[in-house]
């Protein structure tokens, strides 16, 4: 697993959750451009969510989740699938 990629999305994670409720805009009654600052709130934060996600799924995905026990998720030189390698079958096909 590499750490030093893990952290900072983890944080991106949280801090994207921690902020979807805008607590601190609670009882404002201001409106801009005929909608209440709240709902610009959400507006902005879902677009800032979504650029978020775009770029996780471009260049992390699957961090954290290797399962190779070198810590890699890469193929086996060969190409081969290291799950089948070990003999296991996979279930739910007819042969």
């Amino acid at each position: 697993m590499r750490r030093t990629e893990l952290l900072p999305w983890l944080a991106a994670a949280v801090v994207l959750a921690g902020l979807t409720v805008p607590w601190f805009l609670w009882g404002s009654s201001t409106v801009v451009a005929g909608l209440p600052v709240w709902l610009w709130w959400h507006v902005g934060w879902m677009c800032l969510a979504s650029v978020a996600f775009w770029l996780f799924a471009q260049r992390a995905w699957g961090l954290g989740i290797e399962t190779a026990a070198d810590g890699s998720s890469e193929a086996s030189p060969d190409g081969a699938d290291p799950a089948r390698e070990a003999g296991t079958e996979t279930g739910g096909e007819f042969r």
